[in-house]
């Protein structure tokens, strides 16, 4: 099996997503790119989480071509394919339509920084404008709004996270979904206190130096 250790990740990243509620039935996506060949591993389109094992995942280059699979692959590919090839310190990419954090973008609005948690994804999750399914436009609406964050919302979509691995994408959306929980639920009681740049940027430089094992 072509790319086996890239594609046993995936598939293993992937299966978070439902295993933390961040999607339902076959919806959302994890994929990620190989550094030495290029090549990029996604879920197939449209397959149960329950039924996916690691040969399901498909092998596509950067020009969508499937390289190695049985299914097709997601609808996302293009969007994911676009992110990679204009951004070449991204090596995963995740997608999900988690609860809050997508009532946030239904309303068109950012996800504030209100938790220290929120430095590991470079502060206020944007909120892009909307984008049509399938193709680049959202890959571009993105890179337009995410900057140096880890994690952008697409108007009345969902999340989009980005990292330097298929596991660091899955984080991200992990936490993203916990952030706007937490956020959703301090709003309804009244207005939360937001983070200073100085407190984010010290928590960053924390979350970078010292935060997990080396």
């Amino acid at each position: 099996m072509y790319l086996e250790s890239l594609r046993n990740e995936v598939w293993k990243y992937n299966l978070l997503l439902p295993k933390y509620g961040l999607v339902v039935m076959t919806s959302g996506n994890i994929s990620g790119r190989d550094p030495e060949t290029g090549l990029i591993v996604i879920k197939p389109s449209g397959y149960s989480y329950e039924e996916m094992t690691p040969a399901d995942m498909v092998v596509v280059d950067l020009d969508g071509t499937v390289i190695e699979g049985h299914l097709k692959p997601s609808t996302d590919t293009a969007t994911h394919l676009y992110v990679y090839k204009h951004r070449s310190d991204v090596y995963g990419i995740g997608h999900t339509h988690s609860t809050y954090a997508s009532s946030f973008a239904v309303l068109g609005r950012p996800i504030p920084a209100v938790l220290t948690a929120s430095a590991m994804l470079g502060g206020e999750i944007p909120c892009g404008g909307y984008a049509a399914i399938g193709g680049e436009e959202i890959g571009a609406e993105i890179l337009c709004t995410i900057d140096s964050k880890r994690a952008v919302l697409l108007q009345n979509h969902g999340v989009f996270t980005i990292g330097d691995s298929p596991r660091q994408a899955a984080k991200m959306a992990v936490e993203v979904e916990e952030i706007a929980k937490i956020t959703h639920l301090a709003m309804l009681m009244g207005q939360p206190l937001l983070l200073t740049q100085k407190q984010l940027e010290e928590t960053g430089d924390m979350y970078r130096s010292l935060y997990g094992q080396r």
